[in-house]
């Protein structure tokens, strides 16, 4: 029943949901991702058993030791074909059940001959047969067999009370599973709810979500400016951008030639006018030293050999320089003037101004293209909005809901009935494992009192109380044994053959799924459908749809569009394709007509000027020259040095107006030099760097400008030529960035429907917590834990009676005995 419940809740939920397609979440670009809210279920979709599953795994063992024969598909198939003639083909149904047949006899000749053999034991017994004379011969074994008799009736009894004690836990665990039924059966219902509540839910997520598409979509289409014309922008700049910057440079180049020319000029003319200073201060410190040395004392020797060496080296004391010759840098001054007249770096100002505004230009340009587009994908709106009014799930869903609601009234309804009997089963259990205990607890009571009492030195008649106590309590549970043993086989033989087969015919096959694969079997279920599963769902037998596809499917929690195959109902492909909004975006974008050629990055004015400031004579200059002089000292001595040497020179001569008349001069020199000739060192210093800058700046000024004018002749005709070919490449990138936030949309859309809206697994474990959890895990394998338990006590009774019959009379007090030795009991 719990078997048949699940496939209908199955195949239910598939009809219900045909029209539907399963979803999955799926990230689209960079900046749109999706994701579909996860669902969470309180069933666990697995089942353990705890430690008692290895004793549940030792029954399985056993079984499969009975019953190794595989799996009767044939047998079955027939069977629901109506098809099997049993008075023709039972051979085949003994083959299969052999094993369990065997045990069945075996348990039924027990439960019809124990009662028999016990009632004439006791016969036997009162004739005074079969041990029941109360006289004990002589053995001269008779200690050994009695130790003997007792370990093994001791070792028996341990086998029994294990048995004893799987039945007990077997018995208690059966009912606290069925305590936990109500607690599956409340997760289970819950978790279909939540699938089945939670899937419009989903559905309305998704197709919500074209929105957040479409916002972002438009957005982009409203910054085309930057998108669109800055990617044409940036596609350009490596070409334009290098020879705007160039011209810039070469513009603030030709104002700072204009500044050092002028720097350099007026400087030189400054040095000129230092120059004629200090050869004229120099003239007349030259004049009055030879004055001086006209002094009659210079006549005289040795003061003439001073004066003459005076004299010798005022040829010396002279300028060193020849500024004068140096020409003038007011030609070129005034070509630069001239150059400069023109605004260069306004006019490429305007060539940045022009090229920056090709975003600006396309955004004007793309107004009425823009609309049509956002018109385009306001349909493909529609087409969205309609996919969710066109899945009729709704009512679909509402319908199956009263299935459920209808299911779970009819379980909560039995349920008390079901833990009812339960209560009667589990009494009847612990009934049964308490009669095994009394015996075994008559046959332990036998051993102790029996072993504690012995008197090795009493004879057989003058045994003790205690002694004969546990021989009377042997024979009791002999009694005991006898008058129940039979019932408990036949509760054992019933119990094995309903759990054994249960668990080979059901539990086993639903766990390797051979009970999925006779269902898929053609034409089984339904002579005239190949395959049973589609029928039902699409009335189409001929869809390769199969129990076992759909509860693999479940399990992995597909979902229900993909594990049924709901394409051949509703193909949800046709109904999300983009090819034609695809289309006709692209055909906007195709007709992008944008017109940049207007772009003027120098215009004619700006080229000419180049090329006067390459013809100003800049580069012509003699600067080598210039270096020259501004490389040479101020004077063609050191002043400091000839002063200090004249000074010392007068020093040597007598005191006069002629020593003081030199040292005076010495003097002047020193002012000459501190004054005038330190800051014109200094300036020539300056003016040397300043003419070396220009020089470095003004080298191949020619080649420069050629190289410019080049590489601006290229870019504008680049922007001619290509800029057509940027435009289109640009236009394609950019309307398959609007066309891929739908095409993502819709691709995500598709995967979610088909894989993981109303994802399946909660049916598979609704289910699985039917069969093979409820109906396996928590009856069947208690059931035959329990008879596995009941059944072993239950034959180890049997010799547990021969040993205690045996074992009784060397307990039990005699009537009369054998004359016995002394010897023997010294």
């Amino acid at each position: 029943m719990a078997l048949l419940l699940g496939f209908l809740l199955l195949l239910e939920l598939g009809w219900d949901t045909s029209a539907l397609g399963p979803l999955s979440s799926t990230k689209g670009s960079d900046v749109l991702e999706f994701e579909l809210p996860a669902r969470n279920y309180e069933t666990k979709d697995s089942y353990k058993a705890g430690p008692i599953g290895v004793l549940f795994k030792m029954v399985h063992v056993f079984l499969r030791v009975v019953q190794p024969n595989a799996f009767p598909e044939d047998i079955l198939r027939k069977v629901l074909q109506k098809k099997f003639d049993f008075s023709t083909e039972y051979e085949k149904i003994i083959y299969y059940e052999i094993g369990i047949i065997i045990c069945v006899v075996l348990g039924l000749l027990f439960v019809f001959l124990m009662p028999l053999v016990g009632f004439c034991f006791g016969l036997c017994r009162c004739c005074n047969k079969c041990g029941g004379e109360m006289h004990q011969r002589q053995k001269k074994n008779g200690t050994f067999l009695r130790k003997y008799f007792t370990v093994s009736l001791l070792v028996i009894c341990i086998f029994i009370s294990v048995g004893i004690i799987y039945g007990f836990v077997a018995n208690h665990h059966l009912r606290t599973q069925i305590e936990k039924t109500r607690e599956l059966a409340d997760s289970n219902f819950k978790d279909l709810r939540t699938l089945l509540n939670g899937t419009p839910e989903q559905i309305n997520y998704v197709l919500s979500q074209y929105a957040t598409t479409k916002k972002k979509a438009f957005s982009d289409l409203d910054n085309i400016k930057s998108l669109l014309g800055g990617g044409i922008h940036e596609q350009l700049r490596p070409k334009v951008m290098p020879v705007l910057d160039d011209i810039k440079a070469m513009a603030e180049a030709i104002k700072e030639t204009r500044e050092a020319l002028l720097n350099v000029n007026n400087t030189l003319k400054e040095l000129k006018k230092s120059t004629a200073q200090l050869n004229t201060s120099l003239s007349d410190v030259k004049r009055n030293v030879e004055q001086s040395l006209s002094d009659p004392m210079c006549s005289v020797p040795p003061v003439a050999t001073t004066c003459n060496s005076i004299q010798m080296s005022l040829s010396q004391l002279d300028d060193n320089t020849n500024l004068g010759q140096l020409p003038s840098l007011d030609q070129q001054i005034d070509n630069i003037n001239h150059v400069l007249q023109t605004d260069l770096s306004s006019l490429v100002q305007q060539g940045y101004k022009s090229f920056n505004d090709i975003p600006e230009m396309v955004q004007n340009q793309t107004t009425d293209i823009i609309s049509d587009i956002k018109s385009t994908l306001n349909s493909l709106g529609s087409d969205i909005e309609n996919i969710g009014e066109q899945i009729p799930i709704q009512d679909k869903l509402s319908n199956f809901m009263g299935y459920i609601n209808d299911t779970e009234t009819y379980v909560h309804q039995n349920l008390p009935t079901l833990e009812e009997y339960d209560s009667f089963r589990w009494l009847g259990g612990l009934v049964v494992c308490s009669l095994l205990t009394l015996m075994v607890v008559f046959y332990y009571l036998g051993l102790m009192c029996g072993m504690c009492g012995y008197d090795r030195r009493a004879t057989p008649t003058r045994r003790g109380c205690v002694s004969n106590t546990g021989g009377i309590f042997l024979m009791v549970g002999v009694g005991v044994s006898f008058l129940f043993c039979w019932i408990l086989m036949a509760i054992v033989v019933l119990t094995f053959v309903i759990g054994g087969n249960m668990e080979k015919l059901v539990c086993e096959p639903y766990k390797n799924r051979k009970l999925f694969q006779i269902l898929d079997t053609p034409y089984l279920l339904n002579e005239n459908w190949k395959y049973y599963l589609s029928g039902m769902v699409f009335n189409n037998p001929d869809i390769n749809l199969t129990f076992e596809q759909v509860y693999s499917d479940c399990k992995e929690n597909k979902g229900i569009y993909t594990t049924l195959k709901l394409e051949n109902s509703y193909n949800i492909s046709g109904h999300l394709s983009f090819q034609e909004h695809a289309e006709n975006i692209d055909n906007d974008f195709k007709n992008l007509n944008v017109s940049i050629d207007n772009v003027v990055l120098l215009d004619e004015a700006g080229r000419r000027n180049l090329m006067d400031f390459s013809s100003s004579g800049v580069d012509t200059i003699d600067y080598n020259v210039y270096l020259a002089e501004m490389g040479k000292a101020p004077t063609k001595v050191n002043l400091l040095s000839f002063a200090n040497d004249l000074e010392a020179k007068a020093d040597h001569l007598p005191q006069g107006s002629l020593k003081q008349s030199l040292k005076s001069n010495a003097q002047t020199i020193r002012t000459i030099h501190r004054g005038q000739v330190i800051p014109l060192e200094q300036s020539m210093s300056t003016i040397y760097q300043s003419i070396k800058e220009l020089q470095h700046k003004s080298n191949g000024l020619g080649v420069k400008v050629v190289n410019i004018l080049s590489s601006l002749d290229s870019a504008q005709d680049f922007l001619k030529t290509r800029i057509s070919s940027v435009i289109v490449e640009e236009s394609k990138k950019y309307g398959n960035t609007i066309a891929g936030y739908f095409e993502r949309y819709l691709q995500w859309v598709k995967i979610s429907i088909t894989e993981q809206i109303a994802a399946c697994k909660p049916v598979a474990t609704a289910l699985d917590s039917a069969v093979d959890v409820f109906l396996c895990s928590y009856i069947i394998d208690p059931l035959n834990l329990f008879w596995f338990g009941i059944g072993k006590a239950t034959i180890f009774l049997l010799p547990a009676i021969i040993f205690a019959v045996k074992l009784a009379k060397y307990y039990r007090r005699m009537d009369s005995e054998d004359v016995y030795d002394d010897i023997l009991y010294c």
